[in-house]
Parts: structure tokens; C-alpha cells; sequence
């Protein structure tokens, strides 16, 4: 089984249409992980059928229980984050975005007024879709840990993929190089890093091929409409070569990615020619087939 990462440094980058044609390309012998936990799109091209859902919780957060609170203010006294305020009727409140999970409150609170309970902060789900086997999540407005969450999709689409004796795990990674894209690389057989020929691209491209460096992750680049820069799709391509990472591939400037998209189709789905046989012939050589 290969785990392939494809990952971008940046969003908007085209790295969601490469993700959806790899699982329309790998012809059912993939399970597929949307680990952009933060703002998943994946399932809008692949339209998921949830199988089960599962709460995610992550953490703790302090909520005082009125029925035991003496309004004493002990507890506000001690938070050094200004989470706990003195209500109009002289009771006590914790401000749940405010507080940061320390503990600090329910330890110290001598009437055992302050309960520290397991923050839930979104959702994971195991989905069926024509490609195969989807796990994906959603993460809960202004939630944290989305680190901690991509882990767990990834492990659990590795569990399927045993189960099902696929021979891929294809991840849709999340944008920039922050946690939840280092949670996505880890131990990853491979990353595929789709840069785009912009100046801005130009720079996060070295950014994330630093990174995928960093974690000892064999590297390939592909660029996304490479024909609107050729000067600056060069430069990618001789910086890549220079990092010791393969350029597998460019992929042409093509209305048809839109107009697949707007049927919630795979470009590699939707058409057999142009920019279809371009992602076709990179993921001949990401997958080896």
C-alpha cells in the first residue's frame, strides 16, 4: 500500500482537482483521505454517502455548575486569561472562547463548582462514493487541534485501506506548511507538491519543498497551468531539481477544470483529452502503474 500526499504550500493552487482525477484514476484501488480539516472541498467533487459519523473531541473546557457555585470569585482571581466574568446577578460565567483548557479553575475551586469536561470540536465521517472509500472531517468553528484531527483521518483511511487491501491511500492535504500539513506528511511514502507559476507560488513552492526536506519525504512537483508564466514554471522546475525533488509533470490552463466542476466531476472523469491526459501521465509516474 503507498500513501501519497499531494499538498500545495498555498490554497487555490488546483491541488483538490489533482487529489479527486488520482482517485478517479487509481480505479477503485484507493481510499482516499480529505485532510483539509479546516475548509474540506473534496467532497463536492465526490459526493459522498455517509456510512457513519463520529464526534471528534479534542481537549478540555471549564464550565461553572450554578447549582454548586458560592459566587466566591476565587476562580476568576486565578484565570490568567480573563475567561471568567462576573455576571449582573453576581454568578459567575466562563467565556468559551476565552478559555484556554488549563484547568487551573476546577483544581482550585473549593466547591467543586468548575467542571472540566472533553471539548467536542467537530466531526469525522466514513464515506462511500463512486471512486471507493472517503474519510473526511469537519472541523468546528474556531475549533483547535486540527492537527490532532488529520491524524485520525489519516490513520483511519490507512485502516481501510488494510481492510480493504487497497493498493493506495490518496490524501488531499491542507494548504501552507503548518501543523495540519505536517500531520499529513509524516511518514508518507511520497508527497506530490502542485505549485502554480505566480510569484507568490514560486515562493511557497520552496517553503513546502523545504518542508517535505525537513520530514524526509520523497518529493515530485507538478505545475498547475503552467503555460500562463513559462518563465516563472521554469524556475519551479530548475528550484525543484536543485532540491532534489522529480518534476513528474505540468498541467495545461483548461476551461474544462471549471466546467467539470460545476458538474462535480473529476477533470479526468469529465474529459479524455487536454488537461485530463496531462494529471493521467503524473499519476503513471506518482503510482507506478
Amino acid at each position: 500500500m503507498k500513501e501519497i500526499v499531494i499538498i500545495s504550500g498555498k490554497g487555490g493552487t488546483g491541488k483538490t482537482s489533482v487529489s479527486a482525477s488520482f482517485a478517479h484514476l487509481a480505479q477503485g484501488k484507493a481510499v482516499v483521505a480529505d485532510c483539509d480539516v479546516d475548509a474540506a472541498d473534496l467532497h463536492l467533487i465526490l459526493q459522498p454517502e455517509i456510512i457513519s459519523s463520529n464526534t471528534f473531541t479534542s481537549g478540555k473546557k471549564a464550565s461553572i455548575n450554578p447549582d454548586r457555585c458560592k459566587s466566591c470569585g476565587y476562580c476568576m482571581m486565578l484565570c490568567r486569561f480573563n475567561a471568567i466574568r462576573k455576571t449582573q446577578d453576581s454568578s459567575f460565567v466562563i467565556d468559551p472562547i476565552r478559555c484556554e483548557g488549563c484547568g487551573v479553575c476546577s483544581h482550585f475551586c473549593p466547591y467543586g463548582a468548575v467542571e472540566f469536561s472533553d471539548e467536542i470540536c467537530g466531526d469525522w465521517f466514513h464515506s462511500s462514493t463512486r471512486f471507493g472509500t472517503l474519510v473526511h472531517a469537519k472541523l468546528g468553528i474556531a475549533a483547535e487541534n486540527s492537527g490532532k484531527l488529520v491524524t485520525l483521518v489519516r490513520n483511519e483511511a490507512k485502516k481501510a485501506a488494510q481492510e480493504q487491501h487497497s493498493d493506495f491511500v490518496i490524501i488531499d492535504g491542507s494548504p501552507g506548511i503548518g501543523c495540519p500539513v505536517i500531520a499529513s506528511l509524516t511518514a508518507a511514502d511520497c508527497a506530490l507538491i502542485v505549485a502554480e507559476p505566480t510569484v507568490s507560488g514560486l515562493h511557497d513552492f520552496e517553503r513546502i519543498a523545504d518542508l517535505t526536506r525537513r520530514l524526509s519525504v520523497q518529493a515530485f512537483v507538478c505545475i498547475n497551468k503552467f503555460d500562463i508564466n513559462q518563465t516563472i514554471s521554469n524556475k519551479i522546475e530548475d528550484g525543484a531539481l536543485s532540491k532534489g525533488i522529480t518534476p513528474c509533470g505540468v498541467i495545461r490552463y483548461d476551461r474544462a477544470v471549471t466546467d467539470a466542476q460545476r458538474k462535480r466531476m473529476a477533470i479526468t472523469e469529465y474529459t479524455n483529452n487536454g488537461v485530463s491526459q496531462d494529471i493521467s501521465l503524473i499519476w503513471s509516474t506518482i503510482s507506478g502503474k
